[in-house]
């Protein structure tokens, strides 16, 4: 199964309101700034869209308005993946039948089955649909690594055609999988192997940029070495947190609230965001 799902695919943190619902207006608007500022696509649902604290009606529906709302005019990616094989299904048919055009699947977190218990597992998920599956390895959340013999071992599955590759030990090209950039600072070297793209979360602020990185490959190098300071400095709390800060601060977004146990920015945390914004014109600096 082929898929073309693009090259900058943003990771789209969840807007909530002050109470911490679900903000549908401010996704929308989310939704088409991303857009019209270089994604290709959306990965709905992920870990930076803060889906482990979403309950499945929240997570189906805010798939089913990324669907209703950007459906062919962008790739919507739905995240789905989940440590219970049963729930994953579940999930996995609902996000088919809304009519995402791809699902992201990480594989199972915790309780960290063997190999068999991993093949096992997406051979039951790719029963469950007829879309391209992204797989998701990044080991430093799931507690166990998806080596690229055990990777080229699940591209024999119909439905699986990509991974978005979150371990740098691991970059490197795997038959029958297009590769995805699973943190920004891979964006240059998976495009440097001739792979897909990345699946982003600087893209909520330096989409442009990063576009020009896969379509300006003489300059490549150049940019990535002009966004070292913004990979390292939304790191300063987790990325939900930190983008939501950045794109209140912006006017983007209006409001930064992250659910629990994520929590708002403190003010060191702000200035660092705050400092990067300014550094790169995005935010004029204040006048003390």
């Amino acid at each position: 199964m082929a898929a073309n799902l693009g090259t900058i695919l943003t990771a789209m943190v969840t807007p909530f309101d002050a109470d911490g619902s679900v903000d549908e207006e401010a996704a929308v608007a989310l939704m088409h700034h991303l857009t019209e500022h270089g994604s290709d696509g959306l990965v709905i649902c992920g870990t930076t869209g803060e889906a482990s604290t979403l309950d499945d009606d929240e997570h189906l529906g805010f798939i089913r308005l990324a669907v209703e709302e950007m459906k062919g005019q962008c790739t919507i990616v739905a995240g789905v993946g989940s440590n219970d094989t049963r729930h994953a299904i579940h999930m996995t048919e609902r996000a088919t039948e809304i009519g995402a055009d791809a699902l992201l699947h990480v594989n199972p977190y915790y309780n960290r089955p063997s190999r068999r218990g991993v093949v096992r597992h997406y051979e039951e998920v790719c029963r469950a649909t007829d879309l391209p599956i992204v797989l998701y390895n990044i080991p430093q959340r799931t507690g166990s690594d998806m080596p690229n013999d055990l990777l080229a071992e699940l591209a024999q599955l119909q439905n699986i055609v990509a991974v978005k590759q979150a371990n740098p030990a691991n970059l490197a090209r795997v038959d029958g999988l297009d590769i995805y950039a699973g943190n920004d600072d891979l964006l240059a070297p998976v495009l440097d192997l001739g792979e897909a793209g990345g699946i982003l979360t600087c893209s909520h602020f330096f989409g442009e940029e990063m576009r020009r990185m896969a379509d300006e490959p003489d300059r490549r190098h150049e940019i990535d070495a002009g966004l070292q300071d913004v990979y390292r400095d939304l790191a300063v709390a987790p990325l939900a947190t930190t983008i939501k800060a950045g794109l209140g601060m912006l006017g983007v977004l209006p409001s930064a609230v992250p659910r629990l146990p994520y929590v708002e920015l403190d003010e060191p945390e702000l200035d660092v965001i705050r400092a990067m914004l300014e550094r790169h014109g995005l935010l004029q600096a204040s006048r003390a």
